[in-house]
């Protein structure tokens, strides 16, 4: 007989092992790439897709169907075409890059417009602490996929640094809203 060392948390208690695989396994052949999920990807240079495993990442998509629930973090994977990234920007927490393929021009900023460019290949990571301005750009010439997580299970959609995408974030939301 096997004795769980930890206590299961209240909404999980007599649920069965069955049921929480099913609950709690996300596969890529039913992951949907989303072109959309973030205001900035509609912008040519900030195209990416993401796919969601755990969560909704910064998007603000909190609702999506066919995720795993989060609890702690989320966990989303990218993939970002040649000659794409995302506009600089901050979390309220953590969020960390992991590369699984291909190369990524990950960047931090101070406040004065200083950046610190860094590349990451397969299995490099960058971890990027609450409120430092940073992002990622793919200057290669093949694709990149990466993972990504945030310290947070329900985090708010990311603080661009560009005044008129920070101010289009609250139509993106009406707009998730509405989805």
């Amino acid at each position: 007989m096997s004795v769980a060392r930890h206590p299961r948390p209240p909404e999980l208690e007599g649920v069965s092992a069955a049921d929480i695989v099913n609950d709690y396994v996300a596969r890529f052949s039913e992951r949907r790439a989303d072109w959309e999920a973030f205001e900035d990807a509609k912008i040519e240079g900030y195209k990416r897709a993401q796919h969601r495993y755990i969560g909704a990442g910064g998007s603000g998509k909190h609702d999506e169907q066919n995720v795993i629930p989060p609890r702690a973090h989320t966990l989303s994977i990218m993939y970002v075409e040649p000659g794409q990234g995302n506009a600089p920007h901050t979390h309220e927490v953590e969020e960390t890059f992991f590369v699984l393929k291909g190369h990524l021009d990950a960047f931090v900023e101070d406040d004065n417009g200083e950046r610190i460019t860094t590349r990451l290949g397969p299995w490099d990571c960058i971890t990027c602490p609450p409120g430092v301005i940073h992002g990622y750009d793919n200057h290669s010439l093949e694709p990149v996929w990466f993972q990504v997580m945030l310290g947070k299970g329900r985090p708010e959609t990311m603080g661009y640094t560009d005044d008129e995408l920070y101010q289009r974030r609250d139509a993106h939301l009406t707009e998730v809203q509405k989805d």
